[in-house]
């Protein structure tokens, strides 16, 4: 697997207040750490120091980019993406990964069929979800220990229990009409 040489480590989501502050939505594990790591970079090359003023709702932190000074040049950013170089983070522990190690890794249902490639890693609110496949031909398989059979974050592999209902697949219906119920009697 191709992996990148830079990580992203948030995005930023909007201005806040007239100084020239931004929201970011941080994708370290402790969220005030997105400018713990030195300078951040945009996709286009511009480069910020990010100093954390506070913290926010869900991983959201309000910070202070280099150079922006009003909330025009904040409201600007918006979407940008904030990137370091991977040499710039520590090393992963044992059992733990980066979660941009596993875009681009090959998906497999325990019977060995392939499913896709990882294009993305979410985080909606109830835990982290892994996106296999692009657009509309997309599924969301969530990272947690009942579906993932296996990681093999080095050779880009990811195994994935197929569990009732997890693919599309069937559902419990009480009649001959499909009709779904919540699986209890009565």
């Amino acid at each position: 697997m191709d992996r990148s040489s830079r990580v992203c480590l948030g995005v930023i989501v909007g201005a806040k207040g007239l100084k020239g502050e931004v929201r970011i939505k941080s994708f370290t594990e402790d969220p005030a750490d997105v400018g713990a790591y030195g300078p951040v970079a945009m996709g286009d090359g511009r480069k910020f120091d990010v100093t954390v003023a506070g913290g926010g709702k869900e991983g959201v932190v309000i910070a202070k980019l280099s150079g922006v000074a009003d909330r025009t040049q904040a409201e600007a950013l918006k979407g940008a993406e904030l990137f370091v170089a991977r040499t710039a983070l520590p090393a992963p522990k044992d059992g733990e990964f980066y979660h941009a190690d596993l875009i681009g890794a090959v998906v497999t249902l325990t019977s060995g069929e392939v499913l896709g490639t990882v294009s993305g890693l979410h985080n909606f609110g109830g835990g982290d979800m892994m996106e296999v496949g692009e657009g509309h031909a997309s599924v969301l398989i969530p990272l947690t220990a009942e579906v993932i059979a296996a990681f093999d974050v080095t050779a880009g592999r990811v195994v994935v229990h197929p569990l009732p209902g997890l693919l599309g697949g069937e559902t419990d219906t009480d009649d001959a009409h499909g009709r779904e119920t919540d699986g209890m009697d009565g």
